[in-house]
């Protein structure tokens, strides 16, 4: 068994390199794998899944469609950008959209916004955002004012996050250990906090870790699991 994990890709017209490391890793890497897991932020933004359509959109579906179709299973999580993902792009790309968070083969599988609990403000807009009424209403705008709102909401979210000390906007260990205890999982998987790498941790006297999966602002990456074993890669 053979599984990649991703996340925070942030793909957009105005990355091409992004997008095009992302179509060589589908291409050369995630193809014949057993199953590729999108732990959320594949999209800089998602305004909804009618705006599927558009051509930046249609490409990214028609590569993971071609995936799927060659036999690797797609599952897809939502992040913090693109929660609005919906039934449509799982019909069009052959992804099965996971909840989070979800444990598989006993891993527990999460994006990682939640874990960061000392960040007051992200989760009270977090709670705000995923609520039926302000999904029903931004949903009800048209395309392009929604598109014109979620460029606002970009420009305020990097003043924000600048203005924020970096402690903030990491995870809270208390929230880790309690996730894992909870699941009564011994190895997390997550994204979302752009700082990749493997924390190893003891909760009630189990052994556990903790992997973060690397953004692709940068050099990006993925976590493959073959076999029940974990390795890192970066580019």
């Amino acid at each position: 068994m053979r599984a990649l994990f991703i996340s925070d890709l942030h793909l957009s017209e105005e990355r091409p390199g992004a997008n095009e490391r992302f179509f060589q890793f589908l291409e050369q890497e995630a193809s014949g794998a057993d199953a590729l897991y999108v732990l959320g932020d594949l999209f800089e933004y998602w305004i909804g899944d009618d705006d599927l359509d558009s051509p930046f959109n249609a490409v990214i579906v028609g590569f993971f469609r071609r995936l799927t179709g060659a036999g690797t299973r797609l599952y897809f999580m939502h992040g913090n950008r693109d929660f609005l993902v919906g039934e449509r792009f799982g019909a069009a790309t052959g992804a099965a959209l996971l909840p989070d968070p979800s444990v598989v083969d006993d891993v527990l599988l999460m994006h990682g916004d939640t874990l960061c609990t000392d960040d007051l403000d992200y989760q009270g807009w977090r709670r705000t955002a995923r609520s039926a009424a302000w999904q029903r209403d931004f949903l009800a705008k048209p395309v392009a004012e929604r598109r014109a709102v979620v460029q606002g909401l970009r420009e305020k979210s990097k003043e924000v996050i600048q203005a924020k000390p970096a402690k903030i906007m990491d995870v809270n260990q208390a929230a880790v250990r309690e996730a894992l205890r909870h699941h009564g999982v011994t190895r997390l998987i997550h994204g979302h906090t752009h700082r990749p790498g493997v924390q190893r941790l003891e909760v009630d006297g189990r052994s556990c870790e903790r992997w973060v999966l690397p953004d692709w602002y940068g050099r990006g990456g993925y976590l493959e699991l073959a076999n029940g074993r974990p390795r890192l890669v970066r580019w």
